[in-house]
């Protein structure tokens, strides 16, 4: 593990970048970038516009290391180069942030009210990989629909049971169990799985450390325990379909709490403006979102 990086993670001022739209959700990333579905042709070649699109936010001056933490990348963002260098290397060494990679192959169909994550049988070799790469950390996502106790369990179970395995090959996991904001029942699923969330940290080993990443809570600081637990490196927040706006707002309703947002980080991002219309309106929101995480 990189300590310079762990330390900045741990204590520095600012967010996490999500910039880990996968195979399912790059056509619609790159529709709200203006790249219409009818730019490509195949899949290689979406994932080498969704690239560009990477590529031209993480190089922008304003995505800098002064506002932002770390950066989540896709397995084929890992893989991928920026000015002759592996992404990762370029986040690292160009920009001193971070890299952290989504590990999860998607969401298992929904039951008990939840939506576990579909197996991943490659861990080792992607862990192995992710090493090679210089990856920091890792994230995984899981989706809580209704207050259902033994649901909820499941969830956390498989999570702290991932990240377990992440831990022993020396990256630092990101846990995952997102709320659905549409949840009719959401303050009642983010009781449970807070509950949930502090028996397993409570049973980690002094060398075992986890970043949490959760919906905003309805009642705002209910995550207080768990932002001040010694097992937890941080606890970001993602912005979970809220506007940008709106995410903003909430967050900064919760002490200690992080921006860990996609869609409200590159919302006003399009293809067709110039680089100073691009590196402006890039620059909002990664201070909107910086000062609502401080």
């Amino acid at each position: 593990m990189n300590e310079k990086q762990f330390d900045k993670v741990k204590n520095g001022k600012g967010f996490i970048a999500a910039l880990d739209q996968s195979g399912g959700s790059t056509p619609k990333a790159l529709a709200a970038y203006g790249v219409n579905e009818d730019a490509y042709a195949t899949e290689d070649e979406m994932f080498t516009l969704v690239h560009d699109m990477r590529t031209r936010i993480i190089t922008s001056p304003a995505f800098d290391a002064q506002h932002i933490l770390g950066a989540i990348l896709f397995e084929q963002t890992m893989d991928s180069k920026i000015e002759g260098m592996y992404t990762a290397d370029y986040l690292a060494e160009k920009k001193g942030i971070a890299p952290f990679l989504k590990i999860d192959k998607g969401l298992a169909d929904e039951a008990n009210g939840v939506q576990l994550m579909k197996p991943i049988t490659d861990l080792d070799e992607t862990l192995k990989r992710a090493n090679e790469r210089h990856i920091f950390g890792t994230k995984m996502r899981s989706v809580i629909k209704e207050p259902n106790e033994e649901g909820i369990r499941a969830v956390v179970d498989q999570q702290f049971e991932v990240g377990k395995q992440i831990i022993a090959a020396g990256l630092v996991p990101i846990i995952e169990p997102e709320v659905d904001i549409n949840s009719a029942n959401k303050p009642a699923c983010e009781t449970l799985l807070k509950t949930e969330l502090i028996n397993h940290l409570d049973q980690l080993t002094d060398d075992e450390n986890v970043m949490l990443k959760v919906t905003i809570p309805t009642n705002v600081n209910l995550y207080k325990e768990l932002i001040q637990h010694p097992r937890v490196v941080r606890v970001v927040a993602l912005s979970g379909g809220y506007s940008a706006d709106v995410a903003n707002e909430k967050l900064k309703e919760n002490a200690g709490l992080i921006a860990s947002f996609s869609r409200a980080l590159s919302q006003d991002l399009n293809a067709n403006q110039t680089d100073s219309e691009f590196n402006e309106t890039l620059g909002q929101a990664v201070k909107s979102i910086y000062e609502a995480s401080i």
